[in-house]
């Protein structure tokens, strides 16, 4: 049954009623809820026999308070506030109503709360509800709320839920506050360690980038000496081939040339040239006298010592007066041409003719 509150008894006395805005007008006819949901503004009614409740439709938040629990250790807790968002839509409003009236957010709101924290806590430790898995408990209560009001009641829609720190033994909090400095402690010497090791990384890596420059600075001179070595070399190749390719050219011409001064010797090679040839050798061994004086004894027995051996013979044939091309002092008169004759052995030798 509906109890009814002084603003209820106001209402039913009432002809003109208002509707105010993010509500809807519901009403009962004789304790029977209507179908008829009226919108926002000014309607009228029958005055003790219908009765008319606002509804809010829009988004709302109902604060769970004093929530007593038990861990799985047995430790009681104790959550002072839980807020819960939520909607009524506005299509859902006659079933709702019907099914669970007015104060239908007592039955799926408050109510549900208390029973799933106690769930929550029952299944936990200590440890856990107050610390490890604190941070999901909202999304756990969310999660069940709607899971439950979407089965039996669709027209209400849970948006979030806040769930405030537990209370603890007193006892037991300064000994969870020391395990937390202890842990804070433990957390800030891993922070160093891990700086360290961060300092000790970057310093490493900034050696290894020092040596890695280097040795590519080393490797880049090595290659540039390499380079200029084996462009020194290949400079030297060329020259060498150049080199070579001279004195090879400079070779087949000089065996050419003899090769060809061999051929002309081969045609030249006849008796008259070789007759020729003597008769020069012996022109220009020939001595010349100039003067009317006689040589002497000495100078004579020379002579026939060296023409002991050979006997040369000469007819002198008159041919004429005839000049060479010579400076002055140097020109000689040839007036006879001579037949030599060279008896070697007792052999007797025609050497030709020569001018004197």
């Amino acid at each position: 049954m509906m109890n009814q509150s002084p603003s209820t008894i106001r209402n039913g006395l009432s002809i003109l009623h208002q509707v105010p805005e993010g509500h809807v007008g519901v009403y009962w006819r004789g304790g029977a809820l209507q179908k008829t949901i009226t919108d926002p503004g000014f309607h009228l009614k029958l005055p003790f026999i219908t009765h008319y409740e606002p509804v809010q439709v829009t988004l709302q938040t109902d604060q769970v308070r004093d929530i007593p629990c038990g861990t799985k250790g047995g430790v009681m807790i104790n959550f002072e506030k839980i807020e819960v968002v939520h909607r009524l839509h506005k299509d859902h409003v006659h079933d709702t109503l019907l099914n669970y009236g007015v104060q239908y957010d007592n039955t799926w709101i408050y109510d549900k709360i208390h029973h799933e924290i106690n769930q929550f806590c029952s299944s936990h430790s200590l440890q856990q509800v107050y610390i490890d898995v604190f941070d999901q408990i909202d999304e756990k209560m969310k999660d069940a709320l709607q899971g439950d009001c979407t089965r039996y009641a669709p027209g209400i829609e849970i948006m979030s839920v806040r769930v405030t720190k537990p209370t603890i033994p007193e006892s037991i909090r300064r000994n969870f506050e020391q395990m937390e400095e202890e842990r804070t402690k433990v957390l800030i010497a891993i922070e160093k360690q891990r700086v360290v090791e961060k300092e000790a990384e970057t310093s490493k890596k900034l050696a290894i980038s020092e040596a890695e420059k280097i040795a590519n600075v080393s490797r880049i001179l090595m290659e540039q000496k390499l380079m200029e070595k084996d462009s020194a070399r290949k400079q030297q190749e060329i020259e060498n081939q150049i080199y070579m390719a001279w004195k090879k050219s400079l070779a087949d011409a000089y065996f050419y040339r003899v090769l060809k001064e061999a051929e002309v010797n081969k045609l030249k090679l006849t008796p008259q040239f070789l007759e020729l040839k003597f008769i020069e050798a012996i022109a220009d061994n020939t001595k010349n006298f100039l003067g009317e004086k006689i040589v002497g004894n000495q100078q004579r027995k020379r002579e026939q010592t060296k023409l002991k051996s050979s006997t040369v013979t000469t007819h002198i044939q008159q041919l004429g007066t005839f000049y060479l091309t010579k400076p002055k002092h140097q020109m000689y008169k040839f007036n006879h041409l001579v037949n030599l004759h060279l008896k070697t052995k007792g052999e007797l030798l025609n050497f030709g003719s020569i001018l004197i």
